[in-house]
């Protein structure tokens, strides 16, 4: 495991769920949707703040960086708490948000993550590193037409289709095994691990780490600079809203 940057207050840790219980669309972005979170990730301040966000460590200039979107955006599943609570027909993952490819010029990589927000896609987070759209081009060729889905308390990463749930990561081959597992072996996996934290548990009443219900987005601790993620409201992915101008920076474990 390697830590990851993040430019978001996201409180994640292994038992954290979060993330899981925002109601987010179960259907394929659609195109205009695709589109719009696209340009979003494009838009001139979200260059300014990447620009920032790359300079952090000196390794390159705010003025040098000359940050660039690779590829399109590519859609974000992860684990549902109603599969979790074995609903019947329920999907096994939602769509949580959609993510970009950033590169600067000396070669750093950034993930963006767009969400809505009111009637407009918004860059909610920044994190070093491509995961997103790494894992779905993996899981594309692991299992073509499968749909790529993480388990954010382990940090795990998975393609599944029909009855078949394959691993992408270390942490998923640790759940399951390097041959992956079928669906309804992976639903047991995820019911014992957190059917006893799914909201309105007592251990989610309790808030302790969290629980597995949505929180209110919490101020982000100071960066390496001495600014702050500005504390605005959860988006899609339970991330406070990115203002930019400002990258809050934090260790994400992956």
């Amino acid at each position: 495991m390697t830590a990851r940057l993040t430019a978001a207050a996201l409180a994640g840790t292994a038992t954290t769920l979060l993330l899981l219980a925002a109601p987010h669309a179960q259907a394929d972005t659609p195109a205009q949707d695709a589109k719009a979170a696209h340009e979003a990730a494009t838009a001139p301040a979200t260059l300014t703040t990447l620009s920032r966000f790359f300079a952090r460590d000196g390794k390159v200039t705010m003025a040098a960086a000359a940050p660039h979107i690779q590829g399109s955006s590519v859609p974000v599943y992860t684990l549902a708490p109603e599969f979790v609570a074995g609903r019947p027909g329920a999907a096994v993952a939602h769509l949580d948000f959609m993510a970009s490819t950033a590169v600067s010029s000396d070669g750093q990589k950034a993930s963006l993550w767009t969400a809505r927000q009111g009637s407009g896609w918004q860059v909610v987070n920044i994190a070093s590193g491509d995961d997103e759209t790494r894992y779905s081009a993996a899981g594309a060729r692991s299992l073509p037409g499968g749909t790529v889905f993480r388990e954010p308390q382990i940090d795990a990463w998975y393609v599944t289709k029909g009855a078949k749930v394959l691993p992408l990561d270390e942490d998923a081959t640790r759940a399951i095994g390097a041959n992956g597992t079928t669906l309804t072996a992976y639903r047991h996996h995820v019911q014992q691990a957190y059917g006893d934290k799914l909201p309105g548990s007592a251990y989610a009443k309790s808030g302790k780490a969290g629980g597995y219900g949505p929180q209110k987005a919490q101020a982000a601790p100071p960066t390496r600079d001495g600014s702050a993620l500005n504390p605005a409201a959860a988006g899609a992915a339970g991330a406070a809203v990115l203002a930019l101008g400002t990258v809050a920076v934090r260790l994400r474990r992956r």
